[in-house]
């Protein structure tokens, strides 16, 4: 499966396992982990750029959540999505914070691809723009038909459909609600909640 760098961006918010959500983005040194564990780069994130990286979930979050409608919205923050022109401005502006210009790259016995070209821009910049040109490249392509919401009980992430009947994340939201699924048959089935 292909890996999306935006698609992990907006997983920074995520289920912590005992009711609640969990933002890795929190504090400096978790957006530090965050940006260290998914890059080589031995980038330290600073305030500014955690509030960058923050703001920039919050576009790609409202944007996927456009992406999956009308199926609901992530309800992490199904209550407070940015408007998508506001989104889209954004995620825009962050792309292009980073020049950049596409050159081929053609081996003698390979085939042709593409990369980015850039000027010596802050290594801060060049993750921001990144990010914000993945999330471009994600919702203008075929995936973003596939992008779901998952609707397991407290899931608040978004994922990539890769199979017909998929309907979550991952198993563990599978197993949470189809246990929920048991719970309010058998409710219902009593009449009133278990004694």
């Amino acid at each position: 499966m292909e890996r999306w760098p935006a698609l992990e961006l907006a997983s920074t918010i995520r289920h912590d396992g005992d009711g609640g959500v969990a933002d890795d983005l929190a504090t400096v040194e978790g957006a530090t982990r965050w940006i260290q564990e998914r890059s080589a780069a031995d980038l330290v994130a600073d305030e500014p750029l955690r509030r960058d990286l923050i703001e920039l979930r919050q576009a790609v979050r409202s944007l996927f959540a456009r992406a999956v409608s009308p199926a609901p919205a992530s309800p992490a923050d199904a209550h407070h999505l940015m408007p998508a022109a506001e989104a889209t401005a954004r995620l825009n502006a962050a792309a292009a914070r980073e020049p950049v210009a596409p050159q081929l790259d053609w081996p003698d016995e390979g085939v042709p691809a593409v990369r980015l070209l850039s000027d010596e821009t802050a290594p801060s910049i060049r993750l921001l723009a990144a990010l914000a040109r993945d999330a471009i490249n994600f919702l203008s392509g075929p995936q973003r038909t596939q992008l779901r919401s998952c609707t397991a009980p407290r899931c608040v992430r978004y994922f990539i459909k890769s199979h017909g009947r998929q309907e979550w994340c991952k198993p563990s939201c599978g197993n949470r609600a189809r246990a929920a699924r048991h719970y309010r048959r058998q409710r219902g089935e009593d009449g009133g909640a278990p004694s």
